[in-house]
């Protein structure tokens, strides 16, 4: 096989990387089209010609290196130099215990400050495109059971050591020990073998898994730790202040109060990034952040859930819809009373109007559906057969019948989470059933998942690629931790999917998956998230201000094109 070139390509379909209402991390990563080049030449061209141009001006003895075009800006140009602060909502991604990835328990809902500090060996580019970040390439050996990943040469962590293969290997080998929500997950009992290679670093498994390149952008396997700055820090102050090969360094980090960050003067990308200083400061809700925006205390809000709220912000600053990969879900505990019967999972259904929710809470906006994906995800069915719709007599006769039926819903501390679950309450209640609400916070949240006790969820599924982040196999595969769901039957037409790198095939595993969950009631599936970001004018960011596909729930901002015009 040759190898994938994903910058010049497009390579294979991935999904953007980022924080859903739980974390990123099942465990594929693409075994993609078979038509590769050398790794070698994942560079961009616009990356190339800026290296050389890099080249020519040490040999005229310049100082300075002027930033490369954003390909990704929507054609602003931006200018060298300034600050950001981005305001982060303190119920998920403003509140992060330590910053490490082998022990950051909240996952993907930090990925903005880990693809800032550590870099992403592969990044989720607009329209699914990879690129080859840290990684120059990739390429699958072994009748596509082993993926060898091609490392960039002379990069070097922020402090100075080595990025070498090396250091991948037994950052990866550490990665699938952790109890990191979104560490790879995969579908076979004994550990991948990982080895280096000339050049990289190579993973094989027992099986064949078409996702995994981009099921590594929402996974710790994505951020590599610098061996020498975790030995001589320790784990406990390395999570403080750690130390990765990204496009910018901590200055300082009070922990889900204020990370600042500085430019990173090794970074790869020379003349990258565009900003001086990053500083992410951590917010009560949406509209603490608005408050900070127009008093001009913040220059950016991650994740506006709100379209009250939104057009607040858009009236005002830059406002982006981010194209939706992920549906809100209801999760059912089938592991336990009262879900592990089919009777009252069906109830859940009959009782469950999906549109009333998105007429009364999102104003209609957003097109109801019955699978795991939504319309920017590249296996999108809004229909499914056999999928039990809305019917209020069947679920009051279902609960009659049954004598009754009592649960917990739960979901995120999260204002617009809080409202959904109230709003179904009200739905369940009128179909005679006993409903009892809970919230809790991220890490509460992952907690009550491994706990296994938990009955019925309000949470997310999906991703551009459902085998990928919070995608399908998070939520219904019976390796996860964070699944209702264990079924064999599931488990292996997800494997096929993952398995395949024709598109057709892949659909057709995805529709079958689809009509299972539909036959089984193993939860109903609601309407897309209608997620945007903001910034003040004349700032931005591929992400922030102009949109990408998202990686878990929302897009993996590209920081190193971070840029601040009017500072």
């Amino acid at each position: 096989m040759r190898e994938h070139s994903m910058t010049e390509r497009g390579g294979p379909p991935a999904r953007r990387r980022r924080r859903a209402l739980l974390g990123a991390g099942t465990a594929s990563i693409v075994v993609a089209m078979v038509a590769l080049i050398s790794a070698g030449t994942l560079a961009s061209a616009a990356t190339r010609s800026h290296a050389a141009a890099h080249h020519a001006a040490v040999h005229r003895g310049a100082a300075h290196v002027a930033a490369p075009p954003c390909p990704y800006c929507g054609g602003v140009k931006p200018k060298e130099g300034g600050s950001l602060t981005v305001l982060e909502w303190t119920g998920y991604e403003g509140s992060w215990p330590g910053l490490d990835p082998e022990t950051d328990t909240n996952g993907g809902a930090d990925i903005s400050y880990l693809d800032a500090i550590f870099g992403e060996l592969f990044a989720l580019g607009p329209k699914g495109k990879t690129i080859g970040d840290l990684a120059t390439g990739y390429k699958y050996t072994n009748h596509t059971k082993t993926i060898e990943v091609f490392i960039r040469k002379g990069v070097k962590f922020s402090d100075g050591e080595p990025f070498t293969p090396q250091a991948v290997a037994a950052d990866w080998k550490v990665d699938v020990t952790t109890n990191c929500s979104c560490k790879p997950v995969f579908a076979q009992k004994t550990p991948p073998v990982i080895k280096v290679i000339p050049g990289g670093v190579s993973i094989t498994l027992d099986y064949v898994d078409a996702s995994f390149i981009a099921a590594m952008q929402g996974s710790i396997f994505n951020w590599i730790v610098a061996p020498g700055a975790l030995a001589k820090e320790g784990a406990a102050k390395y999570a403080i202040d750690p130390v990765g090969a990204g496009p910018f360094k901590v200055v300082s980090d009070t922990p889900s109060s204020v990370l600042e960050l500085k430019k990173n003067p090794l970074y790869w990308q020379k003349g990258l990034p565009y900003l001086n200083r990053l500083t992410f400061k951590s917010v009560a809700n949406t509209e603490a952040a608005y408050e900070a925006m127009l008093a001009g205390t913040g220059q950016a809000f991650e994740d506006v859930s709100s379209p009250t709220l939104a057009k607040a912000f858009g009236s005002h600053f830059t406002l982006t819809s981010e194209p939706s990969t992920s549906p809100y879900d209801i999760q059912l505990n089938t592991s336990i009373p009262p879900f592990n019967n089919i009777t009252a999972r069906r109830a859940i259904y009959y009782a469950t109007t999906a549109k009333v929710l998105d007429d009364k809470l999102f104003g209609g906006k957003t097109p109801v559906g019955q699978s795991f994906e939504a319309p920017a995800g590249k296996f999108y069915e809004q229909n499914v057969p056999g999928y039990i719709g809305y019917t209020l007599s069947k679920a009051r006769a279902i609960v009659k019948k049954l004598g009754g039926l009592s649960f917990t819903l739960f979901t995120i501390q999260n204002v617009q989470a809080q409202n959904m679950d109230e709003a179904l309450q009200t739905m369940y209640q009128d179909a005679g059933m006993t409903v009892t609400l809970k919230e809790y916070t991220l890490s509460a949240l992952v907690a009550e998942f491994l706990g296994g006790k938990w009955q019925i969820a309000l949470q997310t599924a999906g991703a551009y690629t459902p085998a990928t982040g919070v995608g399908v196999a998070f939520r219904f595969t019976s390796h996860s931790p964070f699944s209702g769901v264990h079924s064999a039957q599931l488990d292996t037409l997800l494997l096929k999917a993952s398995g395949t790198t024709t598109t057709a095939v892949r659909d057709g595993y995805y529709k079958k998956a689809a009509a299972l969950i539909a036959k089984e009631a193993w939860g109903p599936f609601l309407f897309p998230i209608n997620g945007y970001d903001t910034v003040i004018h004349g700032a931005g960011a591929p992400g922030l201000s102009t949109p990408l596909d998202a990686v878990d729930v929302v897009p993996a901002i590209l920081w190193q094109y971070a840029y601040n015009n009017n500072s």
